[in-house]
């Protein structure tokens, strides 16, 4: 299949589309971020990969990190993480309060918000330097050592991050978190300051689409079940109140960030990363989401 003529094509298309949507204001540090780029890349399973557009230029990653953060939990803590979170889709915002006070502090998800801050809080208990060790498990799956933290996006997130304390704040009264708001806090800030290419973050997914093995190194990191799991929790749950409409239309396990990336995989062939920074109401990039429903579509390629 012709993966960069594809690509090319539904670029020009999508970049085409009316703009709809601003980038995250509610960070400093993204709303200063250029609306117009773009980038895509495509990475298939041991072959070439292809980019079009700002494929390699460096963007914070944000809530894609949630999946890297889960992945790291789940292999050092097993179906025990379980106790903590569930695994339902939340239907709501990425950082609703209301549920997580209904459902007494147990977060519905690991890739929302609260279920984000509850693994933080069980990571600080399990790695010695929880920020560098995070950092280096990323950094091993992507076989890549350049990767690293935006400090900046980490000091904004944390200085305007009102409702993550909230969530915090919640989920300590319910008993469900073991360590300082302050400490869980600043790690959760900086995973999702990890920044990242669409080159780099599609490579590093190739280790969800090929079943918890990291393809360069051939290092199994997770167990198939582990991966499998994972992978559910994408499709169901990896676009917040909006995971039905992309499950619908896109039809690959995904997770969007609003720093604008979007990352999607189709188990054994590819995995793909757009970066478009306009994001639409429910917080996920509106032509990123556009270009991938049009790339399952050209190709024929969801998992349905």
């Amino acid at each position: 299949m012709n993966y960069h003529q594809i690509l090319a094509d539904i670029t020009k298309e999508v970049k085409a589309l009316p703009d709809k949507g601003t980038p995250a204001s509610y960070i400093p540090e993204l709303a200063a971020v250029d609306p117009n780029n773009f980038g895509v890349y495509l990475q298939p399973v041991n072959q070439k990969g292809y980019g079009i557009g700002d494929f390699d230029k460096k963007f914070s990653i944000q809530s894609i990190a949630k999946v890297f953060l889960l992945a790291l939990a789940y292999k050092k803590k097993g179906k025990a993480l379980w106790k903590r979170m569930n695994y339902e889709p939340s239907g709501d915002s990425f950082n609703s309060l209301i549920q997580l006070e209904y459902e007494n502090g147990i977060p519905r998800n690991p890739l929302i918000n609260a279920g984000a801050i509850v693994v933080c809080d069980i990571l600080l208990d399990l790695l010695p330097n929880p920020k560098q060790d995070f950092l280096q498990f990323v950094r091993k799956v992507a076989v890549n050592n350049s990767i690293n933290y935006n400090e900046k996006i980490a000091v904004s997130e944390a200085a305007t991050g009102y409702t993550n304390a909230a969530i915090a704040n919640l989920i300590k009264s319910f008993g469900n978190l073991n360590n300082e708001i302050h400490d869980v806090l600043d790690f959760y800030y900086h995973v999702c300051a990890i920044e990242m290419s669409c080159q780099e973050l599609s490579k590093s997914f190739l280790l969800f689409t090929n079943g918890g093995v990291i393809s360069e190194t051939n290092e199994r990191i997770l167990t198939l079940s582990r991966t499998k799991r994972i992978n559910a929790i994408m499709q169901t749950c990896g676009f917040y109140d909006e995971a039905g409409e992309f499950a619908f239309k896109v039809g690959l396990p995904g997770k969007s960030g609003v720093g604008g990336g979007i990352v999607a995989i189709h188990p054994e062939k590819y995995s793909v990363a757009v970066w478009s920074p306009r994001l639409n109401a429910k917080g996920n990039s509106h032509k990123g989401m556009k270009l991938l429903e049009r790339l399952t579509t050209k190709t024929d390629s969801s998992i349905f």
